[in-house]
């Protein structure tokens, strides 16, 4: 089984505010559930508002074309 390309962390950093370093890697939603996210809020926009598990497939399947658009020839991010 291979495991699936979910674009690494979505938020892999951030500045903190006090030293104004960037602050470590953390765990959390993937950049592929971000894009799902931002993919289903559209999709529900134009249905108005009227959610199912076929909208939620449609967006992860948005979401992975999104990571492949973001991949070159060799597997290599942008």
């Amino acid at each position: 089984m291979t495991t699936a390309n979910d674009g690494g962390p979505a938020f892999p950093g951030a500045i903190d505010a006090r030293s104004r370093d960037f602050a470590p890697p953390q765990a959390g939603m993937s950049l592929r559930d971000w894009f799902a996210g931002q993919a289903l809020f559209a999709i529900l926009k134009a249905d108005d508002g009227i959610s199912s598990l076929r909208h939620a497939r449609e967006a992860y399947e948005i979401a992975d074309a999104m990571l492949r658009a973001r991949t070159v020839e060799g597997g290599e991010a942008k």
